[in-house]
């Protein structure tokens, strides 16, 4: 009898054919993503960035672009007072600071968004209103943008509410 003839040999192939076609057609699906995301406020319509001024009472809008290899996941932004000059800056220049002091009524942002399902990349625009009756000084803007496989990028501006 002729091995390919035989029942079981013929069985044996088909599963092997089978199990081959769909591991052949997965494999860019089992590749490990090991690239963090990208932050990018370089753009002209950047906000904010590095020293940037705010005012209260008035709305500011944030933009950035985020670019991923696989796709993004979600971003949240923390504005939070930096009045005891502790630092999270990611940026090269610093920016003029104001004499240490005691918060009051500091601002306090925190808000997460999820990015639609299968983007590699995502114009950010959310807008944020600064109460009047925050304390004026120096503040952090975080901006912690993750992928769909969990890895992040953190990018830490320094500002001043007026």
């Amino acid at each position: 009898m002729n091995t390919l003839t035989c029942p079981t040999t013929r069985i044996l192939v088909f599963f092997c054919t089978i199990a081959f076609a769909f591991t052949s057609c997965d494999s860019d699906k089992n590749e490990i993503d090991t690239e963090y995301p990208v932050v990018d406020t370089s753009a002209a319509n950047a906000f904010p960035i590095q020293c940037s001024q705010v005012t209260r009472g008035q709305k500011i809008i944030f933009r950035a672009k985020f670019t991923d290899n696989t796709e993004l996941g979600s971003y949240s932004l923390d504005i939070h007072h930096n009045f005891d000059h502790h630092t999270h800056s990611t940026e090269v220049n610093n920016c003029a600071t104001e004499p240490v002091k005691k918060p009051v009524n500091p601002l306090l942002y925190i808000n997460s968004v999820t990015i639609p399902v299968g983007q590699k990349s995502y114009e950010a625009s959310q807008e944020i209103l600064i109460p009047t009756d925050v304390d004026p000084g120096d503040y952090h803007f975080m901006i912690r943008l993750t992928d769909k496989e969990g890895w992040q990028t953190i990018k830490g501006l320094s500002i001043k509410v007026l």
